[in-house]
């Protein structure tokens, strides 16, 4: 069999190290893996734009809520309607987060396979059948981080604190405007005792910080998504 004919095999080392085949010949090899290397890095900066788009939104409405909360003599109940509020940014956010990531590990893919070992082939590749799972997810693109991965990791990034900061402008509020009033007394809502409310956020808080554990990387989705140093890293 001739060298044009033989069977592709991905795992022999002359293939997978492709990096090195960029920089050792003159092939279109170099300027096909560029072209696709900025497209997915345009997806990739597209989405991230959108995700910042929605942290924006979420952190100016919850601070023009609290900032109504302490204009004037104004129930308590608006500081809870913001969690509310956040929590549906929260929702929205943990979605186009799912959709960045596709962009995103695929663009991590090329660097740390394709040009890292372009760079360094002494170096060799992370991941032995890198252009196998690649070629995969062009096949077949699917999200490879679970919702409920890309919730925990906007909650420990963004919603968290946030959520913090608003329970905490809750009970400053209960006090500040209502320092003779019992805290049971002074959180409870019309037809609603303080008992409920204050356990209700309490309840709503320890779900959050919950949600917030990082998942292991069985529970991150199919493929797993770009490793989770990269996303602490990242984002």
């Amino acid at each position: 069999m001739s060298d044009g004919e033989r069977e592709f095999d991905p795992e022999a080392p002359e293939e997978r190290e492709i990096g090195r085949e960029m920089v050792d010949q003159s092939t279109g090899l170099g300027s096909v893996a560029a072209h696709l290397y900025r497209g997915e890095m345009e997806r990739a900066v597209e989405w991230r734009s959108r995700l910042d788009t929605t942290t924006n939104w979420a952190v100016t409405l919850v601070s023009a809520i609290v900032a109504y909360a302490f204009s004037g003599e104004v129930f308590h109940a608006v500081i809870l309607a913001g969690l509310m509020v956040g929590t549906v940014f929260l929702f929205i956010e943990a979605r186009r987060f799912r959709d960045y990531d596709i962009w995103r590990s695929r663009v991590r893919v090329l660097q740390k396979n394709l040009f890292a070992n372009a760079l360094d082939p002494s170096s060799g590749v992370e991941l032995e059948d890198w252009r196998r799972e690649l070629s995969r997810d062009y096949r077949d693109p699917r999200p490879k981080l679970s919702y409920l991965a890309a919730v925990s990791h906007r909650l420990r990034r963004v919603y968290l604190p946030l959520m913090g900061a608003l329970v905490a402008a809750w009970l400053f509020h209960l006090w500040a405007f209502q320092p003779d009033t019992p805290l049971l007394e002074s959180a409870s809502l019309p037809g609603v005792s303080g008992t409920v409310v204050i356990a209700v956020v309490a309840g709503y808080l320890l779900v959050m910080l919950a949600l917030a554990v990082p998942l292991s990387p069985k529970g991150r989705g199919e493929s797993g998504g770009a490793d989770h140093g990269d996303f602490e890293r990242d984002d």
